[in-house]
């Protein structure tokens, strides 16, 4: 944007006005100014026009396995419980009580026969039905009173919820996701370890880290032998396409058969290039560096196959969804990464380590083995955004030019961003 943007005021959750009628101006192809970063109003605008309207990653089927097991997601002021129903279906339904507003689950996870309110006993059925309100005048109709739905969709064990009254269609990004992450059998996982992180620092510092491996060679040590993001654009030397020219024919190669060929073998891997025209979701299926089979400390597996997997080299699924989600799965576990907002410089992270149902702990994997790789990268990558949200306060602070050859992804999202906020 060459000039400040326009904005009509408005109305956030609990009815309290953004106090935002002006962006502040962003110049093309530089880093967006200070107070996208730390402007309460700002934030206010985020949750109402970018959180509020898309589809948010939730977690994995495999963590409700039966019906009745649930978790919670917290976004904002609301709460929504995801919950396996009776018949197998996946409900998400605003943990609030239609009698008084009083919540109804207040463990983050659980295992529930109804949902009962804890104040007056209203008990609901999974789907969110109103089942028994004892002490009620019967002219009432229980129809009436079900649970606030929230629109729910599952591809592949992959649950994403929309908050949104009138949601966008999830179809595209189901058929995105859904042919690459099949083989994957997240709905034959399970969940060997989670981690819940606070990173102090504002959702977009988290995402656009995330975005691009300018950082990598310096930051991540470990990341960096497994994989050839570092390389990007302007990484023109013989032995580099080389070596990634030997990587990606034995790859086409082996995984051809099984329908599993690369779908990125270019030099910038984390490309997400349709963000910049306004498409949130991407996938494809990467190379790794030759000798290395899994992202994890020396390459080897780590775990089990999972899934339809008959091979270990199957290099890296890599899935990504704004504002909230990424996935890097090798042939033996796979790690999801969740971000929710707290506030305008507080972002709550969860990361999953995923393996085979069957796998047993102790036995067919070792957490000390199965975590280090993503765990270093990840807490690698929180120092880093707190370090830069502690700058961008600096009275010093003005933006500074993107680089073309390695940050081309984070323009990417700045533009999807700047779209979205604007209510396009």
């Amino acid at each position: 944007m060459s000039r400040a943007t326009a904005l009509v005021s408005t109305r956030g959750a609990g009815g309290t006005e953004s106090g935002i009628t002006e962006l502040p101006a962003r110049r093309t192809g530089w880093t967006l100014p200070q107070a996208y970063f730390t402007d309460p109003g700002i934030y206010r605008l985020d949750i109402e026009r970018v959180w509020r309207t898309g589809w948010l990653f939730a977690g994995h089927s495999c963590e409700i396995p039966e019906a009745g097991d649930y978790f919670l997601v917290e976004l904002d002021t609301d709460s929504v419980i995801v919950v396996r129903g009776d018949g197998g279906a996946i409900h998400a339904l605003h943990n609030v009580c239609r009698h008084r507003g009083s919540i109804l689950c207040t463990e983050p996870c659980g295992h529930v026969g109804k949902l009962v309110c804890p104040y007056h006993q209203w008990a609901y059925d999974l789907d969110g039905r109103l089942l028994a309100w004892r002490g009620m005048q019967p002219e009432l109709d229980k129809a009436e009173f079900s649970l606030a739905r929230v629109a729910v969709r599952e591809v592949e064990g992959l649950i994403f919820i929309n908050l949104a009254k009138d949601p966008s269609s999830f179809d595209a990004a189901a058929a995105c996701f859904g042919p690459l992450a099949r083989p994957q059998g997240f709905v034959r996982a399970k969940v060997a370890k989670a981690v819940d992180y606070t990173v102090r620092a504002n959702w977009k510092v988290v995402w656009e880290n995330n975005r691009e491996c300018y950082h990598c060679n310096v930051n991540h040590p470990q990341y960096i032998r497994a994989n050839f993001d570092h390389f990007n654009a302007d990484d023109t030397t013989a032995r580099i396409r080389e070596d990634m020219a030997t990587v990606v024919a034995r790859s086409e190669a082996r995984w051809s058969e099984e329908g599993l060929a690369p779908s990125h073998t270019e030099t910038g891997m984390t490309l997400f290039p349709d963000a910049a025209r306004g498409i949130w979701f991407s996938a494809n299926r990467t190379p790794l560096v030759d000798g290395w089979v899994s992202e994890s400390m020396d390459g080897r597996p780590v775990a089990p196959l999972m899934g339809d997997y008959r091979d270990t080299d199957v290099g890296t699924l890599r899935m990504r969804a704004l504002p909230n989600f990424w996935n890097h799965s090798s042939s033996d576990h796979g790690v999801s990464t969740r971000l929710l907002p707290l506030g305008p410089e507080l972002t709550a992270v969860r990361v999953w380590w995923l393996v085979d149902a069957a796998a047993v702990e102790g036995r067919d994997y070792d957490l000390a083995k199965l975590m280090p790789f993503w765990q270093l990268t990840s807490e690698q990558d929180w120092l880093i955004c707190e370090r830069q949200q502690k700058g961008i306060h600096s009275s010093a602070y003005t933006p500074g030019p993107y680089s073309t050859f390695k940050e081309y992804n984070v323009e990417g999202f700045v533009r999807w961003y700047l779209e979205m906020i604007r209510g396009a």
